[in-house]
């Protein structure tokens, strides 16, 4: 069997960052052989100026919205951003299709190797079918009131269905969660029951709102309730934080990616770790830095998730709320705003700790004898990434 050798200025294994004296070797499909040193390797090494990488795991995308790409201005505020989102609509099939094909080339190209990816439709799906990325389809409920709650988890249900039908293994689908202020109490439960052991995800404390919505029921939230409709607050006062309003509906062993956290204060990263501890649920933070700053113009407390131990993965959001689907343009954000963070910490982010939250660790995320997890080459300063393999 043909082997391929490569060799840049620095191999990142998934774990750790090995200098330009070690060699990754794969066969031609692209299963990991082995990591030898240079002096070892023989003839036909490839060099390459850069980092070698695994392919990047993106935690957050939303394929189906790649058609808003420069259409929502930067930094309107996460409470107009989701108003314009609403209520533009209307695109031709074939426009919301060209785009979903553009932006899914894009990821590719890129250096992703698997997305967890946020669906409202059945538009994605053609695309997925024949993409060489590896899918966890988040078919996302929304659902304001109880007494729509069944009526909505069985719409949601049959989105569920045509991605079975559609999407073969590897890939994955799964009902989830869209926010904690657009799911109901019964919606909750409802979810809870449906999605026993499985890797699902909300958008988690994006705005002061959020938890005002909860330990008031007033704020910014009622102006994009009033667009469908409702003119009051259709949640429970708690006196809490949305996290502590909501975490507790979940006690099935799920594994809950929390999106964005941008709001999220140290006591809350504390009460949801101790929750999850005490009734066996797994939470990962995923971090979306080009759009927290492409909407609100913030970024979340890398620090306190770091000083608490969190699991810490990365995603790109969708092109209604970023520039680009890159997960190199992630970490470089991340690197100038947190210089303090290692780069092997953020290359971990993006892909071992990745493949661990989808539980696809096995073969994708990391240089280990036996997996194929894509070969990539992050250019020096980050100004681009391409795939090798």
């Amino acid at each position: 069997m043909a082997y391929r050798k490569f060799q840049a200025d620095q191999l990142f294994t998934g774990h750790k960052l090995l200098d330009k004296e070690n060699v990754l070797i794969v066969n031609e499909e692209g299963v990991v052989q082995d990591i030898i040193s240079y002096q070892d390797a023989g003839d036909n090494v490839q060099i390459f100026k850069g980092i070698l990488s695994p392919g990047f795991i993106n935690c957050h995308c939303h394929l189906e919205l790649s058609h808003l790409k420069n259409i929502i201005p930067p930094h309107t505020g996460l409470i107009e951003f989701l108003s314009s989102v609403v209520q533009k609509r209307g695109f031709a099939p074939q426009t919301i299709q060209e785009e979903i094909v553009k932006a899914e080339k894009e990821l590719y190209d890129n250096g992703t190797i698997a997305v967890a990816d946020i669906c409202n439709t059945t538009d994605a799906i053609e695309v997925k079918r024949k993409s060489k990325l590896r899918w966890h389809s988040l078919i996302e409920v929304i659902s304001f009131s109880d007494e729509k709650a069944e009526y909505w988890i069985q719409h949601y249900k049959n989105v569920l269905r045509e991605h079975y039908v559609n999407l073969e293994k590897p890939n994955r689908n799964v009902l989830t969660p869209h926010a904690p202020y657009s799911i109901s109490q019964k919606t909750f439960e409802l979810i809870n029951e449906a999605t026993a052991n499985q890797i699902i995800s909300i958008h988690n404390q994006e705005h002061p709102a959020e938890d005002e919505l909860y330990k008031t029921g007033a704020g910014d939230y009622l102006k994009l309730f009033k667009i469908f409709g409702i003119e009051t607050s259709p949640f429970p006062v708690t006196g809490k934080s949305s996290i502590r309003s909501y975490l507790p509906y979940f006690k099935n062993g799920q594994t809950i990616l929390l999106v964005h956290n941008t709001y999220m204060q140290e006591g809350d990263i504390e009460f949801a770790a101790g929750y999850a501890k005490d009734n066996k649920l797994a939470l990962i933070h995923c971090l979306c830095p080009n759009a927290n700053l492409y909407i609100e113009n913030k970024l979340p407390p890398v620090e306190q998730f770091i000083k608490h131990n969190c699991s810490i993965v990365l995603g790109t959001d969708s092109y209604s709320s970023n520039w680009q689907l890159s997960i190199t343009k992630e970490i470089e954000t991340l690197k100038h705003h947190f210089p303090k963070i290692s780069l092997e910490s953020l290359l971990q982010w993006a892909t071992i700790n990745g493949a661990k939250a989808l539980q696809w660790d096995d073969e994708l995320g990391s240089f280990e004898a036996g997996k194929k997890p894509g070969v990539i080459l992050i250019g020096r300063g980050f100004i681009e990434t391409k795939r090798i393999m």
